[in-house]
């Protein structure tokens, strides 16, 4: 009876009577040091001008495509926007370690894939370190959910409100700054108790948000904490969307260089008393609502009138 393979990593089976004076030397080189191959071996592919690279398959052989490691080194948008590495068509998992170059990192890309995937596959990021899996006709990667990390594994923090991800407390520790940015967090953060702690020797700040005058002004919370708005005539301030219970801040209104503007608020505004300030006057006057909001729909508001500028 003929020798066979397995349907995976294609160990050989050994058919009886089959090698009669060379079993050992066969088990030895076609299944113990493959599996050892399959676990742990470690290989170096170089990646040149050609669209696709085949990695070797070999029944009962040693080949690259049952390695469990792979390095892949070289460069990617020359001739080729994309390089395709091709597995076979069996189920495997590999981890990639990807060291290749790009000419432009916005086009260029290397994908694993196998070859009845067609344009499918799995794009490999350019410096990245990652398991990916194949079922034989699709490869897929590992996410943050499926790694633990909640939903922050891969998220930005930015400078202003509209950048900062919906994380649970368990992500915390996950959360890392932007790269595209010029973020510096200092000091120490720590989640204790239900608390939230910023080192001593950190700040934090929201930046100002822009909101466009006209005759019903509107603002988005969402965007962040600080807004400011110079006004061209007189108007109504709408209540927020995306107000959260808790949210505080602050409103700068300044006068144009004619003064004498007003401004009307929606019902969501709420004032001391129950009374509407009226706004400083002049010309490029500037005052400063300060608030809270004490729900989703009511936002408890002081002003702080007159402040040179």
């Amino acid at each position: 009876m003929a020798s066979t393979y397995t349907s995976r990593i294609r160990l050989t089976k050994q058919g009886d009577g089959d090698n009669p004076n060379s079993w050992g030397t066969v088990l030895n080189d076609g299944v113990i040091s493959l599996v050892d191959d399959a676990i742990a071996a470690y290989t170096t592919i170089s990646i040149g001008s050609a669209a696709t690279v085949t990695l070797s398959a070999v029944d009962g052989g040693s080949d690259i495509a049952r390695k469990a490691f792979i390095e892949v080194i070289g460069s990617v948008g020359g001739t080729n926007t994309t390089i395709s590495l091709l597995i076979p068509e069996k189920s495997k998992s590999y981890v990639i370690n990807n060291k290749v170059s790009a000419n432009t990192t916005a086009s260029d890309v290397v994908k694993i894939k196998t070859a009845s995937g067609a344009a499918s596959g799995y794009t490999i990021p350019f410096g990245s370190v990652g398991l990916v899996i194949s079922d034989g006709a699709s490869v897929f990667s590992t996410n943050a959910k499926g790694l633990g990390f909640g939903t922050a594994a891969s998220a930005d923090i930015g400078t202003g409100g509209e950048n900062v991800a919906k994380v649970s407390v368990a992500d915390l520790r996950y959360v890392r700054t932007s790269v595209t940015t010029d973020t510096t967090i200092r000091g120490s953060i720590t989640y204790e108790a239900g608390s939230l702690k910023v080192g001593t020797s950190a700040r934090a700040y929201s930046p100002f948000v822009t909101v466009t005058d006209a005759a019903c002004i509107s603002v988005n919370f969402a965007l962040g904490n600080s807004f400011v708005v110079t006004l061209g005539g007189n108007r109504t301030l709408k209540a927020p969307a995306n107000c959260t219970a808790g949210q505080s801040g602050t409103f700068h209104v300044i006068q144009d260089g004619t003064g004498s503007r007003t401004l009307a608020y929606n019902s969501a505004w709420q004032f001391v008393s129950g009374t509407a300030p009226t706004l400083s006057t002049g010309a490029s006057d500037v005052d400063i609502l300060c608030y809270i909001a004490r729900s989703d729909t009511t936002i408890d508001t002081a002003i702080l009138k007159n402040l040179d500028r």
